[in-house]
């Protein structure tokens, strides 16, 4: 008897209609939602050099300030002092100094002008020393407080600071071939290094240099102890090529305001004799 033949029957399942791609910009939108959840989160926990970096960002996604020659990390703003802004910043500073009773006391050893090259402020010594241990690039409590307060206004402006070192025409004494030449250039790198741990952004110094007795604040006594100072200059800020003025320039060699004490008040124009 012959085999009957096998059927095999193939069914094929029927497909659902098509859903189409909405679902696909629903989960785009929940995903995008949870990360602006997420950094908005992170940003309330952050710190707040973090959130102003944050921000500045959003303020100034071009980099734009940074042609201005701002250096202000994360801020975002274009600022510049002009002149008049350089007597406010001094009258910000002498205030402050005020405030300290501790340093208010020292008023007469420090002077502050403004000159075609910026906001000029002198650390001046005495006799015993007022800054510096006599003789010494060691920075004595006085000299710690005062520098420390300066970082931290100075720290809060663009501008770019130079710092100097000087000393008088008495040859220095004591270590072999060690001159005033590395005692002010040390006393300057010593106030360098303090204020950049206390406010001064890394890339706001812009140079230290050590004068010793080249560059005398009282030429006609060159022992005079005031000749013995560190210099820290504010630069103005070139809009032109979006740098700080170049320092080297003396106070002495251009159009200059009067130097005046951190506690005196200063004179108008017209009230000049």
């Amino acid at each position: 008897m012959p085999t009957p033949p096998i059927i095999i029957i193939k069914k094929k399942a029927a497909h659902g209609g098509h859903h189409g791609g909405a679902w696909k910009v629903a989960y785009a939108d929940f995903v995008t939602a949870m990360m602006a959840l997420f950094i908005v989160l992170w940003l309330l926990s952050s710190s707040v050099k973090v959130q102003e970096a944050v921000g500045g960002y959003f303020r100034d996604p071009s980099g734009s300030s940074k042609r201005t020659g701002t250096g202000l990390a994360g801020s975002g703003e274009n600022l510049l002092l002009d002149k008049q802004d350089m007597a406010k910043l001094k009258a910000e500073l002498q205030n402050s100094i005020q405030k300290m009773n501790d340093l208010a006391n020292l008023k007469k050893n420090i002077e502050m002008t403004v000159t075609a090259e910026g906001l000029r402020i002198e650390l001046l010594e005495s006799e015993k020393g007022t800054f510096f241990d006599s003789g010494s690039s060691a920075l004595n409590n006085s000299g710690q407080e005062m520098l420390t307060l300066l970082a931290a206004e100075l720290g809060k402006v663009p501008n770019h600071v130079s710092v100097e070192g000087h000393t008088d025409a008495k040859p220095f004494v004591g270590k072999g071939n060690y001159s005033n030449w590395e005692l002010s250039s040390d006393r300057a790198n010593a106030a360098r290094r303090l204020m950049q741990q206390s406010g001064l952004r890394d890339d706001q110094v812009s140079q230290v240099r050590g004068f010793a007795d080249q560059h005398l604040r009282n030429p006609k006594d060159a022992l005079d102890p005031s000749n013995r100072r560190v210099s820290i200059i504010v630069q103005y800020i070139n809009t032109d090529s979006g740098e700080a003025g170049a320092p080297g320039k003396d106070a002495k060699e251009s159009e200059e305001e009067k130097p005046s004490k951190a506690g005196e008040k200063e004179s108008s124009p017209a009230g000049k004799k």
